[in-house]
């Protein structure tokens, strides 16, 4: 009999787990990692008058202004295959978040099912979540310590000038989707955590006494 057992740390734990996958997989698809120098308007004459913007790069896509589009913004990829990524260390880079977000994303789905399945082959499936959710985070430090190290790729100079190199940004400024990014690496080391909690709440004394008690459905705070 499948009993549905509901409480707040284990919503609390399947919410964060889509949180984290989401937060990666948003930040990952994203141009905006980095954010390059002002550049003057397209097209304008020396001493005119018109409103600066920066470009951004992302891993593998970009976004820049065209004269073509007068004041629109042309988005997408620069790289039409996995060899043509600006780095070698983005690259990599790309690989360990891949890894990372696919282990995440696995976990977010699961986690929706713990509410009628706690365990599987006799082991708890959020101890089993936990530690896969632990090592997307490693994988996911990873590839955020090897991002960096392509600033001083030709691509990254073009955005954020000659002075840009490994671990030093130039003249660009980082975007929102390496916060993102970052955010998320640290929220998947907490549900990690806090997959303990879920466990713990989920096999208490009181879901014992309810399931006895003949009950399919179970709530507690």
């Amino acid at each position: 009999m499948c009993h549905v057992i509901v409480t707040c740390r284990s919503m609390l734990w399947t919410l964060l787990s889509i949180v984290a996958a989401f937060s990666e997989l948003i930040a990952f698809l994203s141009t905006d990692w980095l954010v390059g120098f002002p550049r003057p308007p397209q097209g304008a004459l020396e001493g005119a008058a018109g409103e600066a913007y920066r470009p951004t790069l992302g891993i593998y896509g970009r976004c820049l202004r065209l004269p073509q589009l007068r004041r629109g913004v042309l988005c997408g990829p620069y790289a039409g295959a996995f060899g043509e990524i600006a780095s070698g260390f983005w690259r990599a880079s790309a690989i360990f978040l891949s890894a990372g977000i696919l282990l995440l994303s696995a976990v977010a789905f699961i986690s929706v099912f713990t509410m009628c399945f706690q365990s599987i082959m006799k082991k708890s499936i959020f101890n089993v979540c936990g530690l896969l959710q632990a090592i997307a985070g490693l994988l996911l430090m990873l590839g955020l310590l090897l991002y960096p190290a392509g600033w001083g790729s030709a691509k990254a100079h073009l955005y954020c000038g000659p002075d840009s190199s490994p671990y030093q940004l130039g003249l660009c400024s980082m975007g929102w989707a390496l916060y993102t990014a970052l955010a998320g690496t640290a929220l998947s080391f907490l549900c990690a955590i806090f997959s303990a909690q879920a466990e713990i709440a989920t096999s208490s004394d009181k879901v014992q006494e309810e399931i006895e008690e003949g009950k399919s459905l179970i709530c507690l705070l």
